[in-house]
């Protein structure tokens, strides 16, 4: 006699993408609205000579700059709207809450390396303090700060991963089991 299996669809589980989209576009969104807009530590340009925020003409340019990675920050979010819902209508598990929120800080964390190394080390166009001369112990720290979001993120995300794999559903022969 031959065992008929149940042809139900096994879920796939949901995607690191989305959580860490979330991440680098909300991560850039604090970084931009916290420390360019409300503390007014830096802007995007504005540890160039060619830009001075003292002057109007050089807070104009950062003030453009400062919109762009805005913009920039915006489109991430979309993104990973967009992949959260196709992976929704592909019919993925839902993701744990510690699945996600691990993504999300994984994804902020990787923001603020890139970020630090790029923007603040390697091209110099800012630093996390230019009010302050740009002291190299507050670029330091905000590397210190993604290196740290990155670890927790990915604990976090790999706790929400076996509460993932509780919830998946394994098709088993009819009959057995019941």
């Amino acid at each position: 006699m031959a065992t008929h299996v149940a042809t139900s669809h096994v879920a796939d589980p949901p995607s690191h993408a989305a959580g860490l989209m979330y991440g680098i576009g909300l991560g850039g969104f604090v970084d931009g609205i916290v420390l360019h807009q409300l503390l007014q530590w830096h802007h995007m340009v504005s540890a160039t000579a060619d830009h001075p925020v003292t002057t109007v003409a050089g807070l104009e340019v950062n003030t453009l700059a400062d919109g762009f990675f805005h913009v920039f920050s915006w489109l991430v979010v979309v993104g990973a709207s967009v992949v959260t819902l196709v992976q929704w209508r592909q019919g993925r598990l839902p993701p744990s809450w510690r699945f996600h929120l691990g993504g999300v800080l994984a994804g902020w964390g990787a923001f603020n390396l890139v970020e630090g190394l790029v923007d603040h080390q390697l091209l110099g166009v800012h630093h996390v303090r230019d009010d302050l001369g740009g002291p190299l112990s507050w670029d330091l720290g905000f590397l210190a700060l993604g290196a740290v979001l990155v670890v927790i993120g990915l604990l976090v995300a790999r706790s929400g991963a076996r509460v993932l794999e509780d919830r998946a559903w394994t098709p088993t022969p009819e009959g057995e089991g019941a």
